[in-house]
């Protein structure tokens, strides 16, 4: 799943016309007293790539860098309002063309000056084909991106500098856009956009491993990723802005179960868990009764069939068969037996969270492919069978250190009874093991996937995930329709006609089902409250690590 209370979001409108002048309140809780010197141990997965902000599209690593690297803008953790954080400004007139000034007083934690050429450059490496990073798909909005090949195994072309990039002075730069995007200002807050020190270009493979001049709230203690154990930060005491940390570090400690986890929170080995394994659902809230959370948050679950499969491709044949799985699910059931109704069955590809949604979802067509239906299941599997006979085995694969099994193996269950096929789950070790079979292309069937919003806008559970060049299109859809829909999208402001637009572009997944809608999160956590104080989740499901502080 990608990087990361009922949510109160600013629309991307207002936002986009300017962020000046913003105040430096991040809803931090004023009720205790810092304490720098606790450090706060947390949970995380081992990161699937280097710690540089393009190279990660996945929590585990995202995490990471929320807490290392800071945005031209941030989002207050309730209502995921975005903030400057390191921007003075970001204003256009025509929303192609925007000028954005930055905090003359920020430094990266070696104590070098944030200045333009560290965003030029920065978003110029994401950028380029050469570099093949995760996230440059963030980029294609910017004049003069290019595409990598679209063949395998073809050389990337050396695009080194984008023609949309402008420096105006020191602390001035120019972005010129392919288009009008009206909620560009709202992006700028995810991780791809931060800026990197000069230290990084010197050795871009060795900054990934020991970044240790960032310019978040914490930075990385000394070579302090020890791979598949433990990622220490230690506070960057020369941030400024208005995540400043009020805590001494944050110890991410990796997990391969998410059970053990739980055991260490109860025995206060571990300060903070935002992954309450299923064995757990009925009774965490007992078992930490003054410190657990169940909040909605904009985390959507689905599992994804490539079509490259034999007999899923985008035709009849793979259509039928791609409605029929979902009309065999029965969400509702799963939602309440495994996961003790902390998960609401899917209506859609994006998330109640969305400050549209409803108006969207109005207008949607297709969706009822969602609700359980054994007979219409059966029914349209036939007709598949009848235009070629399916005699496989169809598998879901999933990471096992995290809570997935129980779910993996219901759903498959009921695929097996309700339409008498041979489904199982398929399991790997870790996180990164599954994430390199999806993105390497060797897994050999369907896998869990989802989103967990980088940023409060419709298009970012949409336009990644599904169109042709998403940097997490990991079934490699492509619809020339949904494509055009989400350039046309990014034109137009914030009401009714992008709201349409948007409706249109679901009732197209709804007929080619990329992707099987599951259910919407809520973040379950817990924490030990005789270690840790204000503890927190954002809008997104994560914990807001700056704000914990360490009980004496």
């Amino acid at each position: 799943m990608k990087r990361r209370g009922a949510l109160a979001l600013a629309s991307a409108l207002a936002l986009s016309l300017g962020l000046a002048g913003c105040s430096n309140g991040a809803g931090d809780s004023s009720a205790a007293k810092a304490d720098d010197k606790g450090i706060i141990t947390v949970n995380t997965v081992e990161p699937q790539n280097p710690l540089i902000p393009t190279s990660t599209n996945e929590t585990g690593g995202g995490r990471v860098l929320d807490a290392l690297f800071s945005g031209l803008v941030y989002y207050e953790p309730k209502t995921g309002e975005a903030k400057n954080e390191l921007a003075e400004s970001i204003e256009s007139k025509d929303q192609v063309v925007w000028t954005i000034k930055l905090k003359k007083d920020a430094k990266f934690s070696d104590g070098s000056p944030i200045k333009a050429d560290n965003y030029i450059k920065a978003w110029n490496y994401g950028a380029n084909p050469k570099n093949a990073q995760m996230a440059s798909s963030f980029f294609e909005i910017i004049k003069g991106f290019t595409p990598g090949p679209e063949e395998e195994g073809a050389a990337a072309p050396d695009v080194p500098e984008l023609a949309g990039l402008k420096k105006i002075d020191d602390y001035t730069f120019e972005v010129t856009l392919n288009q009008p995007t009206s909620d560009f200002a709202l992006r700028l807050g995810y991780s791809a956009y931060a800026p990197l020190p000069d230290v990084a270009f010197k050795d871009m493979k060795a900054f990934g491993q020991n970044p240790t001049a960032t310019p978040g709230p914490y930075t990385l203690k000394d070579k302090g990723w020890h791979h598949n154990e433990s990622i220490e930060l230690v506070k960057n005491d020369k941030y400024s802005g208005p995540r400043e940390a009020k805590n001494g570090g944050l110890t991410f400690k990796i997990y391969t179960k998410s059970d053990a986890a739980y055991a260490d929170v109860q025995s206060g080995q571990l300060d903070v868990l935002d992954d309450v394994p299923a064995a757990s659902m009925s009774t965490f809230q007992s078992d930490f009764p003054d410190s657990h959370a169940n909040i909605p948050v904009a985390i959507f679950q689905s599992f994804t069939i490539p079509d490259r499969l034999k007999h899923f491709g985008m035709d009849e044949e793979g259509r039928l068969r791609r409605q029929a799985l979902s009309y065999a699910i029965d969400r509702e059931s799963i939602c309440e037996k495994i996961f003790q109704k902390t998960r609401v069955p899917a209506k859609d590809f994006t998330s109640p969270a969305m400050p549209n949604y409803d108006k969207v979802m109005k207008q949607v067509k297709g969706a009822e492919v969602l609700k359980f239906d054994k007979a219409k299941a059966k029914e349209l599997w036939a007709k598949a069978d009848a235009i070629s006979k399916f005699d496989g085995k169809f598998t879901i694969g999933y990471n096992s250190d995290s809570s997935h099994k129980d779910w993996v193996d219901a759903v498959t269950n009921q695929l097996k009874t309700n339409l008498g096929i041979d489904a199982v789950g398929d399991p790997y070790p870790d996180f990164k093991g599954l994430r390199d079979a999806i993105t390497q292309e060797t897994i050999k069937g369907a896998f869990r996937s989802g989103w967990q919003a980088d940023y409060p806008g419709m298009s970012n559970f949409l336009e990644p995930l599904y169109s042709k060049n998403g940097n997490s299109n990991d079934g490699k859809y492509d619809n020339a329709q949904f494509n055009q829909l989400m350039t046309d999208i990014a034109k137009l402001p914030v009401g009714e006609e992008q709201d349409k637009k948007f409706a249109e572009a679901q009732s197209i997944l709804f007929t080619d089902l990329p992707a099987i809608p599951l259910w919407y999160s809520n973040v379950l956590g817990v924490w030990n409250k005789d270690n840790v104080s204000n503890v927190a989740f954002n809008w997104k499901s994560e914990p807001v690590y700056y704000q914990i502080t360490k009980n004496a």
